[in-house]
């Protein structure tokens, strides 16, 4: 075997090898949901201005930010099915590049609708980072570790998120709002090219170990199998399991939708934050996020530890915690501090992120590694239809109604996705006591 390894590897003299490579391929995929998140919230933040700067209504408003959460939708499982055939390497390559450089061309806007079309094409591109999440995890981590790596691997997606506001604040200060877009844009093209220079897979990184190899392919997975995009739709949509892990996606997106796009605005409409002040305090809720998806794996460990729970029910359970966390949302009606207000939110952010992580740990849990990324791919279009369809409604009652409603439903959504993660995808005993 260690001969097939080295040949495969081309390995030649003595190799400079890094211990624990595959946590750093982790901390650099990391970086690059960071940057990710970073180019996607800066709409968010930069939306008071925008509106009064180019005459946006909070109708057209939510056209922009649909047409985002639109392609989003409509490209994961594409990303995803990219991914698995062409290599993470060059799909996630590609896919970086172009929401880098739609990113920059934000900065020559002068109406909602070129917004609007922007934010198509960048969210076409950025529906690359969900699928390629799971094609992170099931090449580079061993099952048992997956649960761990799925939790630090969820950071980025909320870090990107946190760190937004004060970046974007600094620089719309220092630039004003095109040059946010600009700036941010480049943020982008570097990580595209770190990307392209210190990325390779597992059988072929020069500085992976023969050790550290064996370790990550200690589960002895058949080779990926590559299918057509119809094929693997369909592989994919005959499976019930799938339908556990796509309805309580679906269920859970709106509130981060909300985090996203929408809490800036509330926070200055609802309850009179300036930009200043928002980009104070709006970066807590993802804060939040990063603990929780942090905390989501060791989760998995302490059901495992205090109930005996399996792999895959610690999982189940550790999602169902958040789930309950989210009640939180609900209560953000009834409060009129902006400062109890943010505090809600926040423990929503961090249950949303448990959520989140298990959902990717699911994946590569109960799928193989030649369809993970289109599976999470069409996990993620789940979520980001409800995700698009909530923003309308915001879009359309938020000036009627207030957003006090809208916070209320999100607060029970994830208690009724969990019905379904129970129902389909936790193992049961049977009365010989095996799994089924």
């Amino acid at each position: 075997m260690n001969r097939s390894i080295n040949s495969e590897r081309g390995v030649t003299g003595i190799r400079r090898t890094v211990r624990h490579l595959r946590w750093w391929v982790l901390i650099l995929f990391l970086t690059g949901v960071t940057v990710n998140y970073i180019t996607r919230n800066s709409l968010a933040i930069l939306a008071p201005e925008l509106k009064l700067s180019l005459g946006i209504t909070t109708e057209q408003y939510a056209w922009i930010v649909g047409a985002f959460q639109l392609a989003y939708t409509f490209f994961q499982p594409i990303c995803g099915w990219l991914i698995d055939v062409i290599g993470l390497k060059i799909g996630f390559l590609l896919c970086a590049t172009v929401w880098a450089l739609a990113c920059l061309l934000h900065a020559g806007a002068g109406s909602w609708l070129q917004l609007a079309i922007l934010r198509f094409v960048m969210g076409g591109a950025e529906a690359a980072a969900t699928p390629a999440n799971a094609k992170v995890l099931g090449e580079w981590f061993p099952k048992k570790e997956r649960p761990i790596a799925a939790g630090w691997a969820g950071v980025g997606f909320s870090i990107g998120a946190m760190l937004a506001p004060p970046i974007i604040y600094f620089a719309h200060a220092s630039f004003g709002w095109q040059g946010a877009f600009l700036f941010t844009g480049c943020l982008a093209l570097a990580w595209v090219a770190l990307w392209w220079l210190f990325y390779r897979n597992p059988a072929q990184h020069p500085n992976l170990s023969d050790e550290e190899l064996a370790f990550i392919q200690q589960d002895r997975e058949p080779a990926a199998q590559k299918q057509s995009f119809w094929q693997a739709l369909r592989s994919v949509a005959g499976n019930k399991r799938f339908y556990g892990i796509a309805i309580p996606a679906f269920m859970a997106e709106p509130a981060w939708g909300v985090l996203s796009f929408w809490v800036p605005l509330y926070l200055a409409n609802e309850l009179g934050m300036d930009l200043k002040q928002i980009a104070m305090f709006a970066w807590l809720p993802f804060l939040a996020a990063d603990l929780g998806s942090v905390a989501s794996g060791y989760l998995t460990r302490l059901y495992i530890r205090l109930f005996g729970c399996t792999r895959v029910n610690a999982v189940v359970a550790s999602s169902i915690s958040g789930a309950f966390l989210m009640l939180s949302l609900a209560l953000v009606a009834f409060t009129k501090s902006p400062y109890m207000a943010i505090a809600l939110i926040s423990v929503g952010g961090f249950g949303h992120q448990i959520i989140s992580c298990m959902l990717s740990a699911l994946v590569v849990e109960r799928f193989n590694k030649g369809e993970m990324a289109t599976v999470n791919g069409m996990r993620g279009s789940f979520a980001w239809i409800s995700s698009f369809l909530f923003s309308l409604v915001i879009g359309y009652t938020a000036d009627k109604i207030g957003f006090n409603p809208l916070f209320i439903a999100m607060g029970f959504f994830d208690l009724f996705g969990a019905l379904f993660l129970v129902a389909f995808i936790a193992e049961r005993r049977t009365k010989k006591g095996s799994l089924v």
